[in-house]
Protein backbone atom coordinates (compact mmCIF):
# COMPACT_ATOMS: atom_id res chain seq x y z
CA UNK A 1 0.00 0.00 0.00
CA UNK A 2 1.57 3.43 -0.99
CA UNK A 3 2.43 5.48 2.10
CA UNK A 4 2.42 2.27 4.27
CA UNK A 5 4.65 2.51 7.09
CA UNK A 6 7.90 0.36 6.58
CA UNK A 7 8.56 -2.56 9.35
CA UNK A 8 11.00 -1.98 11.85
CA UNK A 9 13.65 -4.01 12.96
CA UNK A 10 16.04 -3.99 15.76
CA UNK A 11 19.83 -5.10 15.99
CA UNK A 12 20.94 -5.85 19.00
CA UNK A 13 24.80 -7.38 17.86
CA UNK A 14 26.54 -5.93 14.88
CA UNK A 15 25.67 -8.78 12.13
CA UNK A 16 27.58 -8.72 9.11
CA UNK A 17 26.72 -5.53 7.93
CA UNK A 18 25.74 -6.13 4.09
CA UNK A 19 23.13 -8.39 6.01
CA UNK A 20 21.99 -5.42 7.75
CA UNK A 21 22.02 -3.27 4.30
CA UNK A 22 20.00 -5.43 2.67
CA UNK A 23 17.36 -5.40 5.40
CA UNK A 24 17.73 -1.96 5.20
CA UNK A 25 16.19 -1.70 2.02
CA UNK A 26 12.59 -3.11 3.19
CA UNK A 27 13.16 -2.25 6.51
CA UNK A 28 13.67 0.81 8.76
CA UNK A 29 16.33 -0.58 10.71
CA UNK A 30 17.89 0.34 14.41
CA UNK A 31 20.93 -0.36 15.75
CA UNK A 32 20.98 -0.74 19.55
CA UNK A 33 24.62 -0.20 19.93
CA UNK A 34 24.67 3.49 18.01
CA UNK A 35 21.74 4.94 19.86
CA UNK A 36 22.58 7.87 21.80
CA UNK A 37 20.29 6.80 24.50
CA UNK A 38 18.77 3.29 23.87
CA UNK A 39 16.73 2.48 27.07
CA UNK A 40 14.82 6.28 26.06
CA UNK A 41 14.69 5.50 22.53
CA UNK A 42 13.01 2.31 23.54
CA UNK A 43 10.51 2.95 25.88
CA UNK A 44 9.27 5.82 23.05
CA UNK A 45 9.68 3.42 20.11
CA UNK A 46 10.26 -0.14 21.62
CA UNK A 47 6.29 -0.80 20.80
CA UNK A 48 7.41 -0.39 16.75
CA UNK A 49 9.84 -2.77 16.34
CA UNK A 50 8.36 -6.23 15.04
CA UNK A 51 11.85 -8.03 14.38
CA UNK A 52 14.73 -8.52 17.13
CA UNK A 53 18.14 -9.49 15.12
CA UNK A 54 21.09 -11.20 17.35
CA UNK A 55 23.58 -13.53 16.68
CA UNK A 56 24.63 -17.05 17.93
CA UNK A 57 26.83 -15.86 20.44
CA UNK A 58 25.24 -12.56 21.80
CA UNK A 59 21.87 -14.33 21.92
CA UNK A 60 19.18 -12.85 23.69
CA UNK A 61 17.79 -12.90 26.94
CA UNK A 62 14.26 -12.10 28.62
CA UNK A 63 14.88 -8.37 29.02
CA UNK A 64 15.79 -8.15 25.54
CA UNK A 65 12.19 -8.98 24.67
CA UNK A 66 10.24 -7.16 27.43
CA UNK A 67 11.85 -4.02 25.71
CA UNK A 68 9.43 -5.08 23.02
CA UNK A 69 6.07 -5.41 23.93
CA UNK A 70 4.98 -6.19 19.88
CA UNK A 71 7.81 -8.29 18.90
CA UNK A 72 6.52 -11.00 17.14
CA UNK A 73 9.86 -12.55 15.78
CA UNK A 74 13.36 -12.95 16.62
CA UNK A 75 15.98 -13.83 13.21
CA UNK A 76 19.28 -14.72 14.64
CA UNK A 77 22.46 -14.54 12.30
CA UNK A 78 23.77 -17.99 12.78
CA UNK A 79 23.48 -20.18 15.06
CA UNK A 80 22.35 -20.44 18.30
CA UNK A 81 24.73 -21.36 21.03
CA UNK A 82 22.64 -21.68 24.93
CA UNK A 83 22.13 -17.99 24.67
CA UNK A 84 18.22 -17.90 23.48
CA UNK A 85 16.07 -17.85 26.31
CA UNK A 86 13.72 -20.09 24.12
CA UNK A 87 11.07 -20.09 27.64
CA UNK A 88 10.79 -16.26 27.48
CA UNK A 89 10.16 -16.53 23.71
CA UNK A 90 7.83 -19.37 24.20
CA UNK A 91 5.48 -17.47 26.96
CA UNK A 92 5.59 -14.09 24.39
CA UNK A 93 4.40 -16.39 21.03
CA UNK A 94 7.95 -14.85 19.61
CA UNK A 95 9.23 -17.14 16.62
CA UNK A 96 12.40 -17.67 16.12
CA UNK A 97 14.75 -18.34 13.02
CA UNK A 98 18.29 -19.03 12.67
CA UNK A 99 20.82 -19.61 9.40
CA UNK A 100 21.54 -23.14 9.40
CA UNK A 101 25.03 -23.81 7.11
CA UNK A 102 27.77 -25.81 6.37
CA UNK A 103 30.54 -24.26 9.06
CA UNK A 104 31.59 -27.63 9.93
CA UNK A 105 34.49 -27.96 7.54
CA UNK A 106 35.69 -24.36 7.73
CA UNK A 107 35.74 -25.18 11.44
CA UNK A 108 37.51 -28.07 10.95
CA UNK A 109 40.25 -26.52 8.26
CA UNK A 110 40.95 -23.78 11.03
CA UNK A 111 41.40 -26.57 13.48
CA UNK A 112 43.72 -27.93 11.58
CA UNK A 113 45.41 -24.92 10.74
CA UNK A 114 45.37 -24.49 14.81
CA UNK A 115 46.85 -27.65 14.95
CA UNK A 116 49.64 -27.62 12.53
CA UNK A 117 50.83 -24.41 13.44
CA UNK A 118 50.59 -25.07 16.45
CA UNK A 119 53.03 -28.32 16.49
CA UNK A 120 55.39 -27.25 13.78
CA UNK A 121 55.51 -23.83 15.44
CA UNK A 122 54.93 -21.78 12.54
CA UNK A 123 53.89 -18.68 14.12
CA UNK A 124 56.92 -18.61 16.10
CA UNK A 125 58.91 -19.66 12.67
CA UNK A 126 57.55 -16.62 10.99
CA UNK A 127 58.53 -14.16 14.05
CA UNK A 128 61.53 -16.05 14.17
CA UNK A 129 62.70 -15.09 10.15
CA UNK A 130 61.22 -11.62 10.60
CA UNK A 131 62.96 -10.67 13.39
CA UNK A 132 66.04 -11.31 11.00
CA UNK A 133 67.53 -14.03 13.40
CA UNK A 134 67.80 -16.64 11.54
CA UNK A 135 71.54 -15.61 10.73
CA UNK A 136 72.35 -16.41 14.40
CA UNK A 137 71.62 -20.08 14.05
CA UNK A 138 68.98 -22.78 12.71
CA UNK A 139 64.90 -22.02 14.26
CA UNK A 140 64.57 -24.38 17.43
CA UNK A 141 62.74 -28.42 16.07
CA UNK A 142 59.47 -28.80 16.00
CA UNK A 143 56.92 -31.78 16.77
CA UNK A 144 55.90 -33.80 13.79
CA UNK A 145 52.28 -34.70 13.14
CA UNK A 146 53.05 -38.30 11.50
CA UNK A 147 52.25 -41.40 14.06
CA UNK A 148 50.95 -38.94 17.00
CA UNK A 149 47.04 -39.82 18.19
CA UNK A 150 44.65 -36.72 18.34
CA UNK A 151 41.67 -36.83 21.07
CA UNK A 152 38.74 -35.15 19.80
CA UNK A 153 36.31 -33.41 22.76
CA UNK A 154 32.51 -34.08 20.97
CA UNK A 155 32.25 -35.84 17.95
CA UNK A 156 29.22 -33.97 16.04
CA UNK A 157 29.63 -32.80 12.53
CA UNK A 158 32.63 -30.48 13.53
CA UNK A 159 33.94 -33.50 15.03
CA UNK A 160 34.05 -35.62 12.70
CA UNK A 161 34.86 -33.03 9.54
CA UNK A 162 38.29 -32.73 11.64
CA UNK A 163 38.79 -36.60 12.07
CA UNK A 164 38.76 -36.67 8.40
CA UNK A 165 41.22 -34.39 7.90
CA UNK A 166 43.46 -36.11 11.25
CA UNK A 167 43.73 -39.20 9.10
CA UNK A 168 44.68 -37.72 5.98
CA UNK A 169 48.24 -36.47 7.90
CA UNK A 170 48.72 -40.32 9.15
CA UNK A 171 47.36 -39.61 12.67
CA UNK A 172 45.30 -41.85 14.63
CA UNK A 173 41.94 -40.75 16.11
CA UNK A 174 40.25 -41.25 20.12
CA UNK A 175 37.70 -38.90 20.64
CA UNK A 176 35.35 -38.30 24.12
CA UNK A 177 31.51 -37.55 24.30
CA UNK A 178 28.66 -38.39 26.75
CA UNK A 179 27.90 -41.70 25.15
CA UNK A 180 28.79 -43.84 22.42
CA UNK A 181 27.84 -43.46 18.85
CA UNK A 182 27.59 -46.39 17.15
CA UNK A 183 28.14 -45.34 13.54
CA UNK A 184 31.69 -43.62 14.98
CA UNK A 185 34.71 -45.63 13.64
CA UNK A 186 37.08 -44.02 16.26
CA UNK A 187 38.07 -45.58 19.32
CA UNK A 188 35.71 -43.98 22.07
CA UNK A 189 36.94 -42.94 25.90
CA UNK A 190 33.95 -42.45 28.46
CA UNK A 191 36.33 -40.55 30.29
CA UNK A 192 38.37 -37.22 29.42
CA UNK A 193 41.15 -37.44 31.41
CA UNK A 194 42.13 -41.03 30.19
CA UNK A 195 42.28 -39.64 26.97
CA UNK A 196 44.06 -36.86 27.53
CA UNK A 197 46.88 -39.29 28.66
CA UNK A 198 46.74 -41.24 26.02
CA UNK A 199 46.65 -38.65 22.78
CA UNK A 200 49.54 -35.94 21.82
CA UNK A 201 46.55 -33.55 20.89
CA UNK A 202 43.19 -32.77 22.14
CA UNK A 203 41.22 -30.72 19.72
CA UNK A 204 37.82 -29.11 21.20
CA UNK A 205 35.29 -29.10 19.22
CA UNK A 206 31.90 -30.34 21.25
CA UNK A 207 28.46 -27.78 22.21
CA UNK A 208 29.21 -25.30 25.26
CA UNK A 209 26.56 -26.10 27.16
CA UNK A 210 26.42 -25.77 31.22
CA UNK A 211 27.39 -29.90 31.51
CA UNK A 212 30.61 -28.56 29.15
CA UNK A 213 31.83 -25.27 30.80
CA UNK A 214 35.53 -25.39 32.22
CA UNK A 215 35.40 -29.19 30.94
CA UNK A 216 39.02 -29.01 30.24
CA UNK A 217 40.12 -28.07 33.42
CA UNK A 218 43.62 -27.98 35.27
CA UNK A 219 43.77 -32.05 35.18
CA UNK A 220 42.93 -32.78 32.48
CA UNK A 221 45.59 -30.36 31.22
CA UNK A 222 48.16 -32.04 33.41
CA UNK A 223 47.13 -35.51 32.24
CA UNK A 224 47.97 -33.85 28.63
CA UNK A 225 51.44 -33.58 29.82
CA UNK A 226 54.59 -31.52 28.82
CA UNK A 227 54.59 -32.94 25.36
CA UNK A 228 50.79 -32.26 24.83
CA UNK A 229 48.88 -29.45 22.69
CA UNK A 230 45.98 -28.20 23.11
CA UNK A 231 43.61 -26.82 20.65
CA UNK A 232 40.31 -24.80 20.81
CA UNK A 233 37.90 -24.14 18.30
CA UNK A 234 34.37 -24.90 20.55
CA UNK A 235 33.79 -22.14 22.70
CA UNK A 236 36.02 -20.41 25.44
CA UNK A 237 33.77 -21.35 28.21
CA UNK A 238 34.94 -25.06 27.89
CA UNK A 239 37.84 -24.27 28.60
CA UNK A 240 39.44 -23.28 32.09
CA UNK A 241 41.10 -19.95 31.02
CA UNK A 242 43.01 -19.57 34.07
CA UNK A 243 43.80 -23.13 34.41
CA UNK A 244 45.30 -23.14 30.72
CA UNK A 245 47.18 -20.26 31.41
CA UNK A 246 49.10 -21.70 34.39
CA UNK A 247 49.30 -24.41 32.50
CA UNK A 248 51.44 -22.94 29.56
CA UNK A 249 53.44 -20.79 31.87
CA UNK A 250 54.83 -23.50 33.38
CA UNK A 251 55.51 -26.27 30.88
CA UNK A 252 52.54 -28.72 32.25
CA UNK A 253 51.85 -28.57 28.20
CA UNK A 254 53.59 -27.84 25.30
CA UNK A 255 51.09 -25.34 23.52
CA UNK A 256 47.91 -24.19 22.28
CA UNK A 257 46.24 -23.08 19.52
CA UNK A 258 43.20 -20.84 20.11
CA UNK A 259 40.75 -20.23 18.14
CA UNK A 260 37.97 -19.03 20.67
CA UNK A 261 38.26 -17.10 24.02
CA UNK A 262 36.45 -16.77 27.49
CA UNK A 263 35.55 -13.43 27.26
CA UNK A 264 36.01 -12.49 23.13
CA UNK A 265 37.36 -10.04 22.47
CA UNK A 266 39.03 -9.49 25.35
CA UNK A 267 42.17 -12.78 25.17
CA UNK A 268 44.39 -12.42 28.16
CA UNK A 269 47.74 -10.21 28.11
CA UNK A 270 49.10 -13.77 29.60
CA UNK A 271 47.77 -15.19 26.20
CA UNK A 272 49.10 -12.48 23.67
CA UNK A 273 52.67 -12.89 25.69
CA UNK A 274 53.61 -16.30 24.68
CA UNK A 275 55.18 -17.63 22.02
CA UNK A 276 54.32 -21.10 21.94
CA UNK A 277 50.32 -19.77 21.91
CA UNK A 278 48.79 -19.64 18.71
CA UNK A 279 45.92 -16.95 18.57
CA UNK A 280 43.34 -16.40 15.84
CA UNK A 281 40.11 -14.07 16.35
CA UNK A 282 37.12 -16.52 16.04
CA UNK A 283 37.04 -17.21 12.90
CA UNK A 284 35.98 -20.63 11.89
CA UNK A 285 33.30 -19.71 9.90
CA UNK A 286 34.40 -16.43 8.72
CA UNK A 287 34.30 -16.84 4.76
CA UNK A 288 33.10 -14.62 1.97
CA UNK A 289 30.80 -18.02 0.93
CA UNK A 290 29.54 -18.96 4.50
CA UNK A 291 28.57 -15.28 4.74
CA UNK A 292 26.54 -15.10 1.62
CA UNK A 293 24.80 -17.99 2.47
CA UNK A 294 24.15 -16.93 5.65
CA UNK A 295 22.92 -13.44 4.31
CA UNK A 296 20.38 -15.33 1.47
CA UNK A 297 18.69 -17.45 4.66
CA UNK A 298 18.62 -14.08 6.67
CA UNK A 299 16.67 -12.33 4.62
CA UNK A 300 14.45 -14.74 3.59
CA UNK A 301 13.86 -15.41 7.80
CA UNK A 302 12.76 -11.86 8.31
CA UNK A 303 11.06 -11.67 4.81
CA UNK A 304 8.76 -15.12 5.79
CA UNK A 305 8.14 -13.55 8.81
CA UNK A 306 6.74 -9.94 7.82
CA UNK A 307 5.13 -12.12 5.04
CA UNK A 308 3.48 -14.18 7.64
CA UNK A 309 5.16 -17.08 7.17
CA UNK A 310 7.31 -17.60 10.75
CA UNK A 311 10.08 -20.07 10.76
CA UNK A 312 10.72 -21.33 13.95
CA UNK A 313 13.76 -22.90 15.69
CA UNK A 314 13.52 -26.67 16.48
Amino acid sequence: MPGAARPELLAIAPVYPPALAEAETFCTLHRRWLLPDADAFLREHGARIRVLVTTGVRGFTARDLDELPNLGHVACFGMGHGTFDLAAAKARGITLSNTPDWTEEAVADVALGLMIGTMRRLCEADRFVRAGRWPEGPFPMSTDLRGKTVGLVGLGSIGRAVARRIEGFGMKVVWHGPSPKADAPWPYFPALVPMAEAVDCLVVCCASTAATRRLVDAQVLAALGPQGFLVNVSRGAVVDETALIEALASGVIAGAGLEVFEDEPRVPAELRAMDQVMLVPHIGSSTREIRAHRQATFIGNVKAFLGGEGRTLA
